[in-house]
């Protein structure tokens, strides 16, 4: 199998998204999305190094502490490995909009960083987003993206096909998985 490394954004790829505006603070309200935890799962086992890279803006805006983050993401690291789907790291960007971090999706921060804790080289590295700003980022660290029609997906599969900008495109994470894992075999 080529693709050794996956970046994942998580709201809208592994969680269902909330309105523009709301964010998951709570552990009880982080909502997997069909087929989310089956596609990790399938990468896993198929030696994947899954990752989750994911702007969360609502710290920056003090909309949520980054205590209940922290919360947020040991209920999906918890929930991912007891289906077979460890996820190695989580990175994030606290930062608001404004902040002109390096972090903010679409700036390449984060999958820079995940790429440099994982010792992959990104030629082995696929990121996966329901969001232009996911694909960009890849774009600038140098990575193929790939993007899942959940979330904002769909939208923005019809916004980069309107511009000629062509990406791979599954229905969700599993399709993703099952595409990836049979190319490979």
């Amino acid at each position: 199998m080529r693709i050794k490394h996956v970046i994942l954004d998580r709201d809208g790829v592994l969680n269902r998204d909330l309105p523009a505006g709301e964010w998951v603070h709570d552990p009880q309200a982080f909502e997997w999305l069909d087929g989310a935890l089956a596609g990790l799962a399938q990468l896993a086992r198929a030696g994947v190094r899954l990752c989750v890279a994911t702007n969360q803006s609502g710290v920056g805006r003090g909309r949520m502490s980054l205590d209940q983050l922290q919360a947020v993401h040991a209920r999906m690291l918890a929930d991912a490995a007891a289906h077979g789907a460890p996820i190695a790291d989580v990175l994030v960007c606290p930062h608001a909009p404004e902040a002109g971090c390096s972090c903010r999706k679409p700036a390449p921060g984060l999958i820079l960083a995940a790429i440099a804790r994982s010792g992959l080289a990104p030629a082995d590295t696929l990121v996966v987003g329901d969001d232009s700003r996911d694909i960009e980022a890849a774009a600038r660290a140098g990575v193929e993206a790939a993007l899942v029609c959940t979330g904002k997906g769909a939208r923005t599969a019809m916004q980069l096909d309107a511009r000629g900008t062509r990406v791979r495109t599954y229905a969700d994470l599993e399709q993703l998985a099952r595409a990836l894992t049979m190319e490979h075999d």
